[in-house]
């Protein structure tokens, strides 16, 4: 008597053999994990570009404070926008700028310094309540500086956000030098 199984002999066959054959095993795993191994690639790019535009961005501020930490700034007439192009002097290649946004202001303590990140409830940057006072010799100024950096990737965006894109900011806090101007 003769097996329904052994019917099936050519089939069960080239099962076997489709199982044994890996000739096309890497494209396909290939396929598996490359969209997620080519999303990670992008993240850590992206997030390492973000820490060196962030990493500018800082220095940038702390070179164009020293002006008005020195009394240079308030000696040559500095306004918001002239404070702005020595930021954006130290910046050139990474940022536009007419995208960075300057807050100068004096305080009567450290402690009671400003700090805060100037964005509303609903997602958008607030600067209205930004000026420019770099102050005399002995005050103490607080430096805020603040650029939209657009986001790659969007997925990185989702949290930390505005409007989509990333706030990167640089403060610094102060007393200036004893000048008499």
């Amino acid at each position: 008597m003769r097996r329904i199984e052994d019917d099936n002999l050519p089939t069960r066959r080239a099962r076997r053999g489709f199982r044994k054959d890996s000739s096309g095993a890497t494209a396909v795993e290939f396929a598996l994990i490359a969209l997620p191994f080519i999303a990670m690639m992008g993240a850590i790019i992206e997030t390492g570009i973000l820490y060196f535009a962030d990493s500018a961005l800082d220095n940038a501020t702390s070179e164009a404070s020293r002006l008005i930490r020195t009394g240079q700034a308030q000696q040559s007439g500095f306004d918001a926008a002239a404070f702005r192009q020595k930021v954006c002097d130290g910046v050139t290649p990474l940022f536009t700028c007419s995208g960075i946004k300057v807050d100068v202001r004096t305080t009567t303590d450290f402690s009671s310094a400003d700090v805060g990140t100037p964005v509303k409830a609903d997602g958008s940057f607030d600067d209205s309540k930004f000026k420019y006072d770099a102050g005399h010799g002995t005050d103490i100024v607080v430096v805020r500086v603040y650029y939209e950096w657009p986001a790659m990737l969007n997925l990185l965006a989702k949290d930390s956000s505005l409007n989509g894109n990333h706030l990167l900011a640089a403060v610094t806090a102060f007393r200036n030098e004893p000048f008499s101007w």
